[in-house]
């Protein structure tokens, strides 16, 4: 069942700053707030150990077939030793949180902050409050080694592609890239696939994206194309209190 669509306010920071120039003064002062933003994030994830991260709607509510898949997934990605980071929010989101949790994982959350406030799930063991939607993008790739991406809407969509963009120019390695729930995909998959025919992408841009409906083929991937790849071992590393650092 999908939840209602929210009206928010126009008048956001990020907005003001994309509607073009300003004073020297305020986009000086901006640029300020982003560094601390990134540099309050950077403290606070360093000690996260590997991460995969889960993509996915917040609209999609606990009775949904889609919720039970993601929560499934959260929970499996928590045994393999990953923590598993999402955008903190409702739906998906929580549910990927939730599984992990739950099976006793470690839970991670990158909150973005509405006019309209979007409240972490109850399931996160960490997380940040990001005022930037383009601050949260970079979190969400920076930690992880592989993504996941359940049904969504545009930002879920927005995520899948510059994931797969990232990996084609070299930025990021080639993390796996599993892309879940075969009949909501079934069209995007198609148009992927003429993409390929009609030579605007190559077989190899492609490499390590799985098309499945299988949380077990999931585990047997990443496990593969990640875990042994990088030699991936759960650990975490210390916080030191003379830096001021802490975790939550």
């Amino acid at each position: 069942m999908l939840k209602p669509k929210k009206k928010l306010p126009v008048l956001t920071e990020e907005r003001r700053f994309l509607e073009g120039p300003r004073s020297r003064f305020r986009e000086l002062l901006f640029v300020f707030k982003v560094i601390w933003n990134f540099v309050k994030a950077f403290r606070k994830m360093h000690f996260l150990g590997p991460c995969v991260t889960v993509f996915g709607s917040a609209r999609f509510q606990e009775d949904s077939l889609f919720y039970k898949k993601a929560e499934e997934a959260g929970a499996a990605l928590a045994k393999l030793g990953f923590t598993v980071m999402t955008g903190g929010g409702p739906g998906i989101m929580e549910a990927a949180n939730k599984g992990a949790y739950m099976a006793g994982g470690y839970s991670v959350g990158c909150n973005i902050v509405l006019p309209e406030e979007q409240v972490p799930n109850p399931y996160l063991d960490v997380w940040i409050n990001i005022p930037y939607f383009f601050v949260r993008k970079v979190l969400l790739v920076k930690y992880s080694y592989a993504f996941i991406v359940m049904p969504g809407g545009l930002g879920t969509l927005d995520e899948f592609f510059e994931s797969l963009l990232l990996i084609q120019t070299q930025m990021i390695d080639q993390f796996p890239v599993i892309l879940f729930c075969k009949d909501y995909h079934t069209d995007l998959m198609k148009h992927i696939e003429m993409m390929k025919e009609k030579g605007s992408i190559d077989e190899s841009d492609l490499d390590k994206l799985l098309f499945t409906d299988s949380v077990e083929e999931m585990v047997s991937y990443i496990e593969e194309h990640a875990i042994e790849r990088y030699k991936l071992i759960k650990r975490r590393k210390k916080q030191k209190w003379w830096l001021g650092e802490r975790l939550s």
